[in-house]
Parts: structure tokens; C-alpha cells; sequence
């Protein structure tokens, strides 16, 4: 067999062995979406996604909405918190709008407090004075927020954010915790609870230091 009938033999060998390792990676491949698709999201595993996106939503209007003229360490820690909860709050939605869920609940919280719920309906209003969701922040607090400058924009900005924060972590706590909520669901809930609380040690130094302290929770 002569050099280059041998080469032309490996060059087809090679060219079929690529058509057969695609033909298995495809179905692979489609064999994962497959199972993913399989595995239908819990009501926590939903109302945790649409409830803590809209929860981080608000998180990222605060920090945009504090004035620019604010300390660097202040202003630093508002530019981290966007970033961190724009990715998370991303993460969320691609996971409900993958499994056909609504992006928003109508009844806020419903998977927290299930007999609640079930007992009265839904008790999860949005207005200036009942929050939606743990530490949530009132229309008359935000407006706060926009008009303050300097230090009363940094203490103000502090104070709402350790609040809602804080009650981000119980939302969290509470996903992690539940026997309903998937493997993803409770990875996700950790690193929240972790970053999160982090943050707020942070900022709970940030007020000290201006001679101010945290909020009452709501």
C-alpha cells in the first residue's frame, strides 16, 4: 500500500471518528437539556426566584439612587452591591424564564408562609405601609434617599440597606433551610446569606463611624 493511499485512508478514518464523536456529543447534549427540563422547579424553588429578584431590584434602585457626592468607601460598596445582585437577580429570571415561570408573583411571600396564605390570601400588598418582603424599603423611604446629600445620604443609604439586607438574609435563610427548595436553590441561598451578611458587618462599621446606628428591623 503505497504512502499516500495510507494517508488518504487516515485522513477518512479521522474525518469519520469526528462525525461519530459529534453524533454522541449531540445527543449528549440534548440528553442533558432533556434532564433538566425533567426536573420541574418547587414552589419555593419559584417564589424564592421571583420574589428575591424583585427584593434585589430594589436593592440595586437604592444604591443608584444615592448621590454621587458620597464617600469613596460608601460609593464602593453601593457600585459592589449593583453588580452582585444584577448578576444574581440575572441568574434568577434565566432560570424561571427557562422553566416558563411568571418573572413576579402574584402573591408575594406565598412560598415562605404557604398556610398564611392558604388561611387568608394574600396578605403581600405593595404600598408605603406594608412591605411586600422582609426589609423592604417604602416608597417615602426611597424619596428620602434621593434627596439627601453628603453624610445624610451615606447614614440614610446605610440604614436602608443593612435593613434590607438583613431581610434578604431571612429570605434566604429560609430557602436554604426548606426541604422544598432544590440542590441549585439552596447554593444560590448560601452565597446570598454569606455575601450578604458580610456586607452588613460592613456597613454596620460604615454607620459607626458616622456615629449613627442600624435601623429597628421591619
Amino acid at each position: 500500500m503505497t504512502r499516500r493511499v495510507m494517508t488518504a485512508l487516515c485522513v477518512v478514518c479521522g474525518a469519520v471518528l469526528l462525525v461519530i464523536a459529534g453524533l454522541f456529543g449531540g445527543v449528549a447534549w440534548e440528553n442533558q437539556r432533556a434532564e433538566a427540563r425533567s426536573h420541574e422547579p418547587r414552589p419555593v424553588d419559584v417564589g424564592f426566584a421571583q420574589d428575591m429578584s424583585v427584593h434585589h431590584d430594589q436593592a440595586i434602585l437604592m444604591a443608584q439612587t444615592l448621590s454621587r457626592d458620597v464617600a469613596d468607601d460608601v460609593r464602593g460598596l453601593a457600585d459592589r452591591i449593583v453588580a452582585t445582585q444584577t448578576a444574581e437577580a440575572a441568574t434568577m429570571r434565566g432560570w424561571l424564564d427557562w422553566f416558563g415561570e411568571p418573572l413576579t408573583s402574584d402573591d408575594p411571600m406565598s412560598w415562605m408562609h404557604p398556610s398564611t396564605h392558604a388561611d387568608h390570601g394574600s396578605s403581600a400588598t405593595v404600598d408605603d405601609d406594608t412591605a411586600p418582603m422582609p426589609g423592604y424599603a417604602s416608597t417615602d423611604d426611597l424619596a428620602k434617599l434621593s434627596d439627601a446629600r453628603g453624610t445624610a445620604a451615606e447614614v440614610w443609604f446605610l440604614q436602608l440597606m443593612i435593613r434590607h439586607h438583613q431581610g434578604g438574609i431571612e429570605m434566604a435563610t429560609a430557602a436554604q433551610n426548606s426541604d422544598e427548595s432544590s440542590p441549585a436553590t439552596k447554593r444560590l441561598a448560601l452565597a446570598m446569606i454569606t455575601e450578604q451578611g458580610d456586607e452588613v458587618g460592613q456597613m454596620t462599621l460604615l454607620l459607626k463611624a458616622r456615629n449613627a446606628e442600624p435601623l429597628p428591623a421591619s
